[in-house]
């Protein structure tokens, strides 16, 4: 074998664990495996051991925020034929950048995720056991200046990005304040919660006493955006502007993560042997903290109660009853750019193609072009993902179903 050959080899594997597109597989990957297993705290817990609870993806973080990684230098590094090189220079700056810091910033989640869990039990048993666990202040610590991290990657101060979330949730701000970090912000408000549970630094009593401040912020946030979000898009769904990939990674990350705190909350709760309570405590079902808890579950099941029946309904349309709203929306004269245009493109020229001016090639391709044929695949394309969302929503739904009845035992 051509030891220059191997060598090449090695040193174009080196440079590909530290591109833009290997760091975005790593990560997306395992916050993938924590996403399919929220179900179950226990089985959530298994995969953050599994991921060495986080510490090796804040390690990432900090290493991306101090150097540049790219793929393939200079048009010599490639270390075989096929793979596209391009000169450094060529590359889209901008987009490098913005890349580095969505990985940089989404490697914070799963040991954010891990730290709010642990701080919510911890938090929980001291409460309400004499012999329950002791509040580790760097658990609190770590989370806060993780927080704080998170904030400036989103743009923000850390107390900015607070006034922030209880703006949007308190209607003084919009969501579009968000931005295009729209699902970013909704993880920081879930983590604040957390953050603020074991802390107590964000205390905002009301007329019975609950320290609600931020449990208010992140049910409203829930609340808010995703039943507004199945309103908006009752009637456009199946026309093909419409994405509704933003609602379904707020089902999948915030209520997800939102739905482990609630977990390790009653978890904590339960009964294990005989509990001893503190002096002076109250009863833990009557307790500000623990009615914040049940009130947080009726509403995560309330919203995912709706969100089934919304996707039901369109699931349960007929496909013909589909390919005409989406055939409708492309041919409305109004429509002016978006894939309206792109169809309407591509008729104009299967009706007038010319094969010296496209080429033999093109005109075949142009020929079995049919917008039908086209409109019926985003149909189809829809409905798997729609089959999918449902899954995911029924396993949500079951696991909160299951916490109110633990909720009803305590």
């Amino acid at each position: 074998m051509d030891i220059a050959k191997v060598i090449e080899f090695v040193q174009f594997k080196e440079r590909l664990q530290h591109s833009n597109q290997y760091l975005v597989a790593r990560v997306e990957e395992s916050i993938l495996r924590l996403k399919q297993h929220a179900h179950s705290i226990e089985e959530e817990e298994a995969v953050l051991e599994s991921l060495k609870y986080g510490i090796h993806f804040v390690e990432l973080s900090d290493e991306i925020a101090s150097k540049t990684p790219t793929f393939n230098e200079d048009l010599q590094s490639r270390p075989f034929e096929g793979i596209s090189c391009y000169p450094r220079e060529n590359l889209n700056q901008s987009l490098e950048a913005g890349v580095r810091r969505n990985v940089e910033r989404r490697s914070l989640l799963p040991r954010m995720l891990y730290l709010s869990i642990q701080s919510v039990s911890i938090s929980i048993k001291e409460n309400f056991e004499i012999n329950g666990s002791v509040s580790d202040p760097k658990i609190s610590t770590e989370l806060k200046f993780l927080l704080e991290s998170y904030a400036k990657m989103l743009g923000s101060t850390f107390e900015d990005a607070v006034e922030l979330v209880m703006g949007v949730s308190n209607g003084r701000n919009s969501y579009k304040d968000f931005g295009p970090s729209l699902v970013e912000w909704f993880n920081f408000a879930v983590f604040l919660n957390a953050w603020n549970l074991s802390s107590g630094e964000l205390v905002e009593k009301n007329a019975d006493g609950c320290q609600s401040r931020t449990w208010h912020i992140i049910d409203t946030l829930l609340e808010k955006y995703i039943l507004e979000g199945v309103k908006s898009l009752e009637t456009s769904i199946f026309t093909p502007y419409v994405d509704i990939w933003t609602l379904v990674q707020v089902v999948s990350e915030p209520l997800a993560w939102h739905g482990l705190v609630l977990q390790a909350c009653v978890r904590s709760s339960l009964p294990s042997g005989k509990r001893k309570k503190k002096a002076g405590s109250v009863e833990l079902s009557s307790s500000p903290l623990f009615l914040r808890v049940r009130d947080s579950t009726h509403s995560l099941c309330s919203i995912l109660e709706v969100l089934l029946k919304w996707l039901s309904g369109l699931i349960n349309q007929s496909e013909e009853g589909k390919l005409e709203a989406i055939i409708s929306s492309i041919r409305r004269s109004e429509n002016n750019d978006g894939p309206g245009q792109v169809f309407r493109t591509l008729e104009t020229l299967t009706s007038s193609m010319n094969n010296t001016e496209l080429g033999d090639r093109i005109t075949e391709a142009l020929k079995s072009w049919n917008t039908v044929d086209a409109a019926r695949k985003i149909v189809t394309g829809k409905h798997v993902v729609l089959n999918e969302f449902t899954k995911f929503c029924e396993a949500k739904f079951k696991t909160f179903q299951k916490l109110k009845q633990q909720i009803s035992q305590v």
